[in-house]
């Protein structure tokens, strides 16, 4: 089965991963010689030496693939920038091969683990500030949740091609397997400890909840520890990708400070 990605970032990364692309469609030029610069030119020659077929479409025929493919987002069709291309679908990893990863660098494991997130925007989001802070994966559920789309890979600018993601049956049962591997885990939630009170500098992973529910109640049950990021204004919560963000690159500043 094939799916798309759409947007110059997120093809031109798909491009230099490992991702096996079947074909790219590219935006013909309307004559004003502003569609085939830049990044666009870069994506031809990327495509050309890896022998992947390119082919110049009108709008009409662009709009057709993205009306077949892409879901509306607030009745809009998302910018594709031009560019379209055809590729496998996305493959998951286990969770073991994020625990091999974080081995194999003679690092210790920095997993994100996502309980329930449902907006695409937010898992692209993750998915790009995990693979900036060094983290060595995610891992999501397969039901009620967001999957890696064309929409995460778009939001992700390409991250999603070189961070590992798992796609477990039961969260729950993925903790205990990590704890049983020495991995300590954090829920990102409204607790008695501020996350910069906790050391975060071994083996973690970080729980973050869905945008509507927060982190399930049972999930919740079997993290080490609930960590609060310190709230200072009028609203008591942040968007599910920003908190993680923030969480992520409190244990990098850690990490960093041994």
């Amino acid at each position: 089965m094939s799916e798309i990605i759409i947007g110059r970032n997120a093809v031109l990364e798909a491009l230099k991963g490992d991702r096996e692309i079947e074909k790219i469609n590219i935006l013909k030029d309307d004559g004003s010689g502003k569609g085939l610069n830049g990044s666009i030119k870069q994506i031809i020659a990327k495509a050309k030496d890896k022998k992947i077929p390119v082919y110049y479409s009108d709008r009409n025929f662009m709009d057709k693939i993205m009306r077949n493919n892409v879901k509306t987002e607030n009745g809009k069709m998302p910018n594709y920038q031009g560019v379209i291309a055809t590729a496998s679908e996305f493959e998951y990893c286990e969770v073991e091969d994020i625990l091999k990863l974080a081995s194999d660098k003679g690092e210790k494991p920095f997993i994100i683990i996502l309980d329930g997130l449902e907006d695409p925007h937010n898992l692209g989001a993750v998915m790009r500030t995990a693979e900036c802070a060094g983290a060595h994966g995610v891992i999501i559920p397969k039901r009620r949740s967001v999957s890696v789309n064309e929409t995460v890979l778009k939001t992700s600018a390409g991250a999603a091609e070189y961070m590992l993601c798992a796609r477990v049956t039961n969260i729950g049962s993925t903790i205990d397997f990590l704890k049983e591997n020495g991995v300590w885990i954090y829920a990102c939630d409204m607790g008695d400890s501020m996350m910069y009170q906790q050391d975060l500098t071994g083996p973690v992973a970080v729980v973050i909840g869905s945008e509507g529910f927060g982190i399930s109640r049972l999930v919740k049950e079997k993290c080490d520890v609930t960590v609060s990021i310190p709230m200072m204004g009028h609203v008591n919560s942040l968007n599910a990708s920003n908190a993680a963000a923030i969480l992520m690159y409190e244990i990098v500043k850690q990490r960093m400070g041994k």
